[in-house]
């Protein structure tokens, strides 16, 4: 099954929320023919689009192709949300690659999050940044661990910008009796994904940038100037960057066999208005649940409630998406039971075994990163930016990112659909536990 085209139409973008309140981009034209470039970049998310535009303001010529439109994938249709910290946390981090290398991995993290509001600052992209993210926790008896990393981080780390929420507190922050409690980061954030995206894309174009859509790459070689293949043309450069993520098919078997694509769900009310949806997220923060199959949500600029979740056991979206992920928002928000569903869309994300992302060298001058496992936004933007040192010839942090590899997925990419119902059919036993 091709991810590009099995949920999506050939050439449009999700009806989504985050869609509709975007300013759209002119269409690319499609590749022909034979072009050279220094750089090939394939996949116009946040990690080829930020990959691209660093290239190019270091002054190389960059080709970018993307199969459907910039922005189209998970890179589009997320849930906005900047977290801190690595996707795996820090005690367990230290567990499994050292406390110094854990460290570094932090200081990484940290500078994800920089990396996308220096981007959103230095290109000017409208996306609608606001600080803050709650981590809600659903059971008692996770709450300790909750409060002891925050601590954690506090005193080993000197973070400084979480606090722990007890019952009470989270019930004012969140309006709902769901949670007994959790953290607020206010070092993190969230944004419209759309938005940022397109910016990005803007800013590549306006630094040089060729971008082709409507140009899926069908393969490359591996050889002094790779060559990547598309239905009516063909790029040579000097490096090749592969960035689809969770929509790569089999264009690389050594990164599917480590990156699993998996299904995620969101709905947007209508606008509830500023009383209504204030008593629901009174500050204007984001909140991620502790559900193996995560909860997110948010208050969109105009007052609707942003919900993300409900489990996917295949790769075909569902008939009724908004079903899928309003079953899971009334059970945190009741009182929101006649609230219209003016939107409903689905994405695929990417995830690997141990929850870190996947920064591979297929060869010497082919780079890949991708398996963000939910925590993109900031990762796949820094991504880029590691990405084009490397290139440059400083591959420390890419080195770095490489110590956390992630080992593969049974049975490779044969096994991805059922290995995916079974897992998610375990998680979400457990998460009803």
């Amino acid at each position: 099954m091709d991810l590009l085209y099995a949920n999506d139409q050939p050439g449009q973008y999700p009806q989504s929320y985050w869609a509709s309140v975007a300013t759209p981009m002119a269409p690319f034209p499609p590749l022909k023919g034979e072009v050279r470039a220094d750089i090939c970049v394939v996949g116009a998310g946040f990690t080829g689009l930020s990959s691209a535009l660093h290239l190019a303001e270091a002054g190389y010529s960059v080709v970018l192709l993307e199969a459907q439109r910039v922005g189209f994938g998970a890179s589009g249709r997320n849930g906005g949300q900047v977290g801190s910290g690595q996707r795996v946390e820090q005690d367990d981090l230290e567990k499994m690659v050292g406390e110094g290398k854990a460290r570094a991995l932090w200081d990484i993290a940290e500078a994800s999050k920089a990396c996308v509001k220096s981007l959103i600052k230095k290109h000017d992209i409208a996306c609608d940044w606001r600080d803050g993210i709650i981590h809600a926790e659903l059971k008692p008896k996770h709450l300790h661990h909750s409060f002891a990393y925050a601590e954690f981080l506090q005193s080993r780390y000197g973070y400084g910008a979480i606090s722990a929420l007890d019952g009470e507190a989270i019930r004012q922050h969140t309006g709902t009796n769901a949670y007994c409690g959790g953290t607020l980061d206010m070092g993190a954030g969230h944004l419209n994904p759309q938005k940022y995206v397109l910016g990005l894309a803007r800013a590549a174009q306006k630094a040089g940038v060729v971008i082709y859509e409507g140009s899926k790459a069908l393969s490359f070689s591996q050889a002094a100037r790779p060559v990547v293949a598309t239905a009516d043309g063909r790029v040579s450069a000097d490096f090749l960057v592969l960035a689809g993520n969770g929509y790569m098919g089999g264009l690389s078997r050594k990164v599917a066999r480590r990156v699993m694509p998996i299904n995620n769900f969101i709905i947007a009310t209508e606008p509830l208005g500023e009383a209504m949806a204030k008593s629901l997220i009174a500050e204007d923060v984001a909140v991620a649940d502790s559900k193996f199959v995560v909860n997110y949500f948010k208050r969109s600029a105009d007052n609707r409630m942003i919900f993300g979740g409900g489990e996917s056991y295949g790769y075909r979206f569902p008939a009724n998406i908004a079903a899928k992920a309003q079953k899971p928002m009334l059970e945190i928000f009741p009182q929101l039971a006649g609230a219209k569903i003016d939107y409903a869309w689905g994405g695929t994300l990417a995830i690997t075994m141990n929850r870190m992302p996947y920064f591979a060298r297929l060869a010497p001058n082919i780079l890949s990163a991708s398996g963000y496992s939910g925590h993109g936004v900031a990762m796949a933007s820094l991504a880029g930016e590691i990405i084009a040192e490397t290139v440059r010839g400083t591959a420390e942090r890419f080195d770095l990112m490489m110590a956390s590899t992630p080992l593969p997925f049974p049975g490779g990419p044969a096994l991805r659909s059922p290995l995916l119902a079974l897992a998610m059919s375990y998680y979400a036993l457990r998460d009803r536990i």
